[in-house]
């Protein structure tokens, strides 16, 4: 297929995982890709696999003064956006009782507040019949120990998608969520767990999943591409959770 010929997609946190896993799929459909990320040298190596009219920028998804910026180069590069993935992401697991403000602000600084900042920033960058689409989690909808921040954060990125989806519809710009489970990304390596609570943790997930395994970032991304696609032009303001059946249990 080629649904996304000469479309300009923007996917923040595009240089490893599920986000890079996008990347490379809307650039294998057409698509001239920008993506996000704080680490310059994960920026570059993600590079060469989207296409020769693929750009890399560097920026923190937890600054609003940078979700600015990000919209202010894309509108000097005169880059109209037909398709974005809110991808980047902060995931800090602690017991109820260890968590302080600083894990707090780093989750929700870059969970909430700077995608809001930076969907409110690209609003001018966006065509008509631009899709926007948003990575949220089933943790928000269970109830996982140690994750409450990281849930709750994720919680008010499903709100936050309905509501923008009935504003933003006026303007032919539609807005919808991904939920992944447990996904094999370097997410989970970025957990602050120590390797051996980290083992444990992720075969007590797995356990939990009736397919018996972790996702992959190519299967989030597929379903990425179809929300971001004229085929789900009848889809609004909805949540697809993909997650092996593990919220069914």
């Amino acid at each position: 297929m080629n649904r996304f010929a000469s479309k300009n997609i923007l996917v923040t946190g595009g240089s490893s995982g599920i986000g890079l896993a996008a990347a490379r799929a809307f650039a294998t459909e057409g698509a001239h890709v920008v993506i996000t990320g704080r680490d310059s040298a994960a920026l570059s190596n993600a590079l060469p696999a989207l296409g020769p009219h693929a750009l890399a920028l560097r920026n923190d998804a937890g600054s609003v003064e940078q979700a600015r910026q990000l919209a202010g180069e894309l509108a000097a590069r005169s880059i109209k956006l037909d398709a974005v993935f809110i991808n980047a992401g902060s995931a800090k697991f602690a017991p109820f009782a260890d968590v302080d403000e600083s894990l707090w602000d780093q989750s929700f600084d870059t969970n909430v507040k700077g995608a809001y900042f930076q969907l409110q920033a690209l609003l001018p960058q966006l065509n008509a019949g631009a899709s926007i689409v948003i990575n949220g989690s089933i943790n928000a909808h269970i109830g996982m120990p140690n994750s409450s921040v990281y849930a709750a954060s994720k919680a008010a990125l499903i709100t936050l998608a309905k509501t923008l989806s009935a504003e933003l519809l006026p303007r032919g710009v539609r807005v919808n969520v991904v939920s992944p489970g447990p996904v094999a990304t370097p997410l989970y390596g970025k957990l602050g767990l120590d390797k051996a609570t980290l083992e444990a943790t992720a075969a007590q997930i797995q356990a939990q999943v009736p397919l018996g395994r972790f996702g992959t970032p190519e299967e989030i991304a597929a379903t990425v591409l179809h929300l971001a696609s004229p085929e789900s032009a009848f889809i609004v303001g909805s949540e697809i959770v993909i997650d092996g059946g593990m919220s069914q249990l």
